[in-house]
């Protein structure tokens, strides 16, 4: 079953991939890899999801931006593809580096990130399977919640 096809059955559309926040590049390809530069929880343009996970935020709420900042993540790599039709390309996630917002004493960042990987593995199934690292701050750019840095391999074109 095609990713396409996947989102559609899931009820989601990919939205238009955010801008970078800086001078630098949403998606930098080498060989066979995709480097998608930090992704935050932008929709609509809006940063839908700000402060920080255990003081502003709950578990939930920081989830929810996860889930947010994966779909953004997905768009990146189908605009690079060029649509969400060509997403047969993407092999697999490979690593997820996940950053979250956190209130001193808030220690459940892997629980926060959770909403990420399971919205990749919703929509990617066996492609999902990725190694992933959690790290706590105190601030992230433009207060998002959560950003996430992600590595996905490609098959040849």
């Amino acid at each position: 079953m095609s990713i396409e096809t996947r989102l559609a059955e899931l009820g989601l559309t990919l939205p238009n991939p955010p801008q970078p926040l800086g001078s630098y590049t949403a998606v930098s390809e080498a060989g066979n890899l995709l480097f998608i530069s930090g992704q935050v929880p932008l929709v609509d343009g809006k940063m839908a999801f700000t402060g920080q996970v255990g003081r502003d935020l709950s578990v939930e709420q920081g989830r929810a931006a996860a889930r947010a900042t994966a779909l953004n993540v997905l768009a990146q790599i189908a605009r690079h593809l060029g649509g969400a039709d060509k997403m047969d390309r993407l092999e697999r996630i490979v690593r997820v580096e996940g950053h979250v917002s956190s209130a001193e004493g808030f220690y459940d960042q892997p629980g926060v990130l959770d909403g990420a990987s399971e919205l990749f593995a919703q929509v990617l199934g066996e492609q999902a399977g990725h190694a992933r690292s959690a790290f706590s701050h105190s601030q992230l750019p433009a207060n998002a919640a959560v950003a996430l840095v992600v590595i996905a391999s490609l098959r040849a074109a």
